[in-house]
């Protein structure tokens, strides 16, 4: 086993992660571990763009009260204030970095409006390529640093008194690395790969959780997991997101035969909240309809949309006759490790950031384009924490390696797939959530310890027991709020506003009655 040593080392490289590696490298010693390419990313894929209340007739205080709206009052109030009221110095710090926000001819900012924001308010680069543009801009100052490890997967994180001081990690090659550092960051996405119709890179299933979970942070609300109204639909699979800025710009959903299904539905129409738009296609489609974007009412569709257009190319989708056909899946984890305002978690020297991290601020149900502004925001808050303690307890040399957990008999990963897509999807109800609950707690009763098993059996395991925790949770919790929906309890309850179901390894919070601190 090769081992190294660094002051933090970064586990993922979506904008949150290298954002921070990137604030960090210039006063300590930073890697970057990513399990493939340093693209694979659900940032890279953003075709949205990055939501801030910069215009002068808009304000911090109405993008909050959008996002605690979007979010069904479930948000972290000092947490979202922390985010909307830095959205105009992050979007300051990008343009520093060399980001190019679009501009129109007068050189003003171009600002595009998305479901649930009261006003235009998203900022875009080439239209529906932000995230790309963002995360080539960061990219090409960390590779400068030489600071990325590709093809590093980590299986656990090493704990030493009951603090986090480095991780165990598999290359492409199978060869094992012990990498000891003062402070690790985990950045590595969401679980929505875990579903078969999503928006995510394919690496995105998850394992950030696991890692914190067997390290004893704590996990919560994970049953909130938002399904964006609009995939792309070729030969019945999912083949990329188009962007909710098409609705923006004026894009209807229709069915077959042209009948708008957001009509009466919400007063915002095809711009209400992901959660109402997606359930809406989910039933038109459970009834045998088909659902369509009709963009025939948009003007220069291809220069506008570059990114949806080549993705509609690509599976034979004719433009010209102005339909796109389109499905809900699995998007956004609102839920994930628990830290607090600075991005610590509940274990000692580890962090968490972006998706993986549950600062709070998206409650039940994100609002658009507050995922990049997260990843900025709070990758600013944990630089400054850590930097902040500049005299890091030293890296112990040793840490004694313990069997890992793997399954007797691992499910295929379709298999997995499909009891997410069955059970915790869309609609949910406690016959399914039960069955989800007993199959993926059958499979964890059946573990056994190996030293050093193959990455196909830690990664399953890791996938079982992420779904074990969202399906607890989701069973948990006994109302409908937000991208939560419970077909057999409808409605949004008082007894869980601002409850969050928690979990730590060996140990169970059902709710917690206030917001935390």
């Amino acid at each position: 086993m090769k081992t190294q040593k660094t002051d933090v080392l970064v586990i993922g490289s979506g904008l949150a992660g290298i954002m921070t590696a990137e604030l960090l490298s210039v006063h300590k010693n930073v890697i970057i571990f990513t399990k493939n390419r340093l693209e694979d990313s659900n940032s890279y894929l953003a075709q949205g763009g990055i939501a801030a209340a910069i215009q002068s007739e808009d304000s911090w205080y109405d993008h909050f009260l959008d996002t605690l709206q979007a979010g069904c009052y479930h948000n972290e109030p000092e947490a979202t204030q922390q985010l909307v009221e830095g959205g105009p110095d992050a979007i300051h710090r990008l343009v520093e970095l060399g980001v190019r926000f679009d501009r129109n001819d007068d050189g003003t900012y171009q600002y595009g409006q998305e479901g649930a924001h009261n006003r235009a308010r998203i900022l875009h680069i080439c239209g529906d390529a932000t995230g790309k543009h963002l995360i080539d801009t960061v990219k090409r100052r960390v590779l400068s640093h030489g600071l990325v490890q590709e093809g590093q997967t980590v299986v656990r994180l090493m704990m030493s008194r009951g603090r986090c001081v480095g991780a165990w990690s598999i290359d492409q090659n199978g060869e094992w690395t012990a990498t000891y550092a003062s402070t690790v960051i985990l950045a590595t996405g969401g679980l929505s790969g875990l579903y078969p119709f999503n928006s995510n890179a394919e690496t995105i299933t998850g394992d950030g959780i696991a890692l914190a979970y067997e390290a004893g942070a704590e996990i919560s609300d994970l049953e909130f997991i938002q399904f964006h109204p609009t995939l792309l639909v070729t030969e019945g699979k999912s083949s990329g997101l188009v962007t909710e800025a098409v609705r923006g710009q004026g894009a209807k959903l229709v069915d077959q035969d042209g009948r708008s299904l957001m009509e009466g539905e919400h007063p915002l129409e095809d711009l209400a909240p992901r959660d109402v738009v997606s359930r809406v296609l989910y039933r038109a489609r459970q009834s045998g309809k088909e659902t369509f974007l009709d963009i025939r009412g948009i003007t220069d569709f291809e220069k506008k949309f570059p990114t949806v257009t080549r993705l509609c190319r690509k599976g034979n989708i004719d433009l010209q006759e102005g339909f796109i056909p389109v499905s809900p899946g699995a998007h956004f984890t609102m839920g994930g490790i628990d830290v607090d305002r600075q991005g610590a978690t509940t274990v000692p020297n580890l962090y968490a950031v972006g998706e993986v991290a549950n600062t709070g601020v998206h409650g039940a149900n994100r609002l658009a384009s507050n995922s990049l502004l997260e990843g900025v925001v709070f990758a600013c808050e944990v630089a400054n924490s850590i930097l902040s303690n500049m005299c890091s307890v030293p890296v112990e040399r040793t840490v004694q390696w313990s069997d890992l957990p793997v399954l007797v008999q691992s499910p295929e990963f379709s298999s997995i797939q499909a009891v997410f897509n069955d059970h915790i999807g869309i609609e949910r109800n406690r016959i399914g959530l039960e069955k989800a609950v007993r199959w993926f707690e059958g499979h964890l009763t059946n573990t056994v310890y190996q030293e050093f098993p193959n990455l196909q059996d830690i990664q399953m395991y890791q996938h079982v027991l992420v779904g074990a925790l969202v399906a607890r949770s989701a069973l948990e919790r006994t109302e409908s709020r937000g991208s939560h929906y419970r077909t057999d309890h409808p409605i949004e309850k008082e007894y869980w506003r601002q409850k969050r179901i928690k979990r730590r390894k060996r140990a169970y919070e059902p709710v917690e009655s206030t917001a935390r601190p």
